[in-house]
C-alpha cells in the first residue's frame, strides 16, 4: 500500500480516536488519556495506538484495562465516521518514552544548558 496513504489513514484515526474517547465515552478511567501515535500495517488489517497514560500505575493499569474493554465499541465508531474499506483491529500500548515525563524534561533542561549562546555584537552590519 501507499506508504503515503498510510500516514494519513493513520493521521485520521489518531484525530478520531481522540475526539471519541476525550468527549463521547463516559468511563471515568479513560480522563486523562492522549493518543499519541497510531501505526497501521501495510495490508490495514491492524493497527497498533500508542497512548500516553498520566497518573499512577493503578490508574494506568485501569486506563488499559478500559481501552481494551472498549475496542469493539471504538472500531465501530471509527467505521462510521470513516469511509475506510476495512477498519484495522485496534491494539492499546502505552507510551513508554512519553509516559516517563521526568526523563523527558531532565533530557530537555540539558539540552536548554548545552547550548551555546549567540554572541551579541555593538557592531551593526552595514
Amino acid at each position: 500500500m501507499d506508504e503515503h496513504r498510510t500516514q494519513r489513514v493513520s493521521e485520521a484515526i489518531r484525530e478520531e480516536l481522540a475526539e471519541i474517547i476525550g468527549y463521547e465515552m463516559a468511563d471515568p478511567r479513560l480522563g486523562g488519556i492522549d493518543i499519541t501515535e497510531v501505526l497501521i500495517t501495510p495490508d490495514m488489517r491492524r493497527a497498533q495506538i500508542r497512548v500516553h497514560l498520566g497518573g499512577g500505575e493503578q490508574a494506568r493499569q485501569q486506563a488499559m484495562t478500559a481501552l481494551d474493554g472498549a475496542r469493539g465499541f471504538l472500531r465501530r465508531k471509527l467505521a462510521t465516521r470513516l469511509r475506510l474499506f476495512r477498519v484495522p483491529d485496534l491494539h492499546f500500548e502505552a507510551d513508554a518514552f512519553v509516559s516517563d515525563s521526568r526523563r523527558l524534561e531532565k533530557l530537555l533542561r540539558r539540552t536548554r544548558k548545552g547550548r551555546p549562546q549567540p554572541e551579541v555584537s555593538d557592531e551593526k552590519e552595514p
